[in-house]
């Protein structure tokens, strides 16, 4: 009994050194199957590493100009967002001059209303030579990109969505929005619409 136990114990290990073996002349076929390319294959293959390296390099290359040109162009741009309260003060300190009833058709009045406008006129030029330039608004056709409605104003004098009053002027700085102008919209007057409506529903029943 013991014999047998001892042959039956020489074979398993026979069998597991084979399937060692083989399990290393499979995986030996396989690296030379990797290893054996074809000069073409290789010269290929590193054709195809070159190629990535060159695209990745060429977009970190475009990345970084763009980047630079933004900083140049654009690194005032919160800078000359704050500057702008400059210009909504000046025009805040001259609507409360001119409605303040004292100083009304006063000399002092008048001469200080035309420093304020020298000074604005001023501003409004530095910020111009450098590419920060007011919205036009008045009359023009409210637009999302550049405007900001704050109210509708009853005007059938006016196209609905036009622009009639500037509440805050808006600027750009070169192709980018600085701030959006605020602004009150024209709409048709309430009455005049129900009236059209109702003559709109005669001549249907008609």
């Amino acid at each position: 009994m013991e014999k047998e136990q001892d042959q039956y114990n020489k074979e398993e290990k026979l069998d597991q050194s084979q399937d060692q073996e083989n399990l290393l002349v499979d995986q030996d076929d396989k690296e030379k199957e990797i290893k054996e390319q074809t000069p073409e294959e290789k010269i290929k293959e590193l054709e195809d590493k070159l190629s990535r390296t060159f695209a990745e390099m060429e977009n970190q290359r475009r990345r970084f100009e763009k980047e630079k040109v933004d900083a140049f162009e654009y690194g005032g741009f919160s800078f000359a967002k704050e500057a702008l309260n400059l210009i909504d003060n000046l025009e805040r300190s001259k609507n409360i001059l001119e409605i303040d009833e004292k100083l009304k058709d006063t000399e002092a009045l008048n001469k200080t209303l035309e420093h304020i406008d020298i000074i604005y006129k001023d501003l409004i030029s530095i910020f111009s030579k450098n590419n920060i330039t007011p919205i036009d608004s008045l009359n023009k056709k409210f637009d999302p990109n550049y405007h900001q409605a704050m109210m509708e104003i009853e005007d059938d004098s006016k196209e609905p969505g036009t622009i009639i009053q500037e509440i805050q002027k808006g600027f750009n700085i070169k192709d980018r929005l600085l701030r959006p102008s605020l602004v009150g919209v024209a709409k048709k007057t309430q009455v005049k619409s129900n009236k059209n409506e109702e003559n709109k529903e005669n001549l249907d029943n008609k």
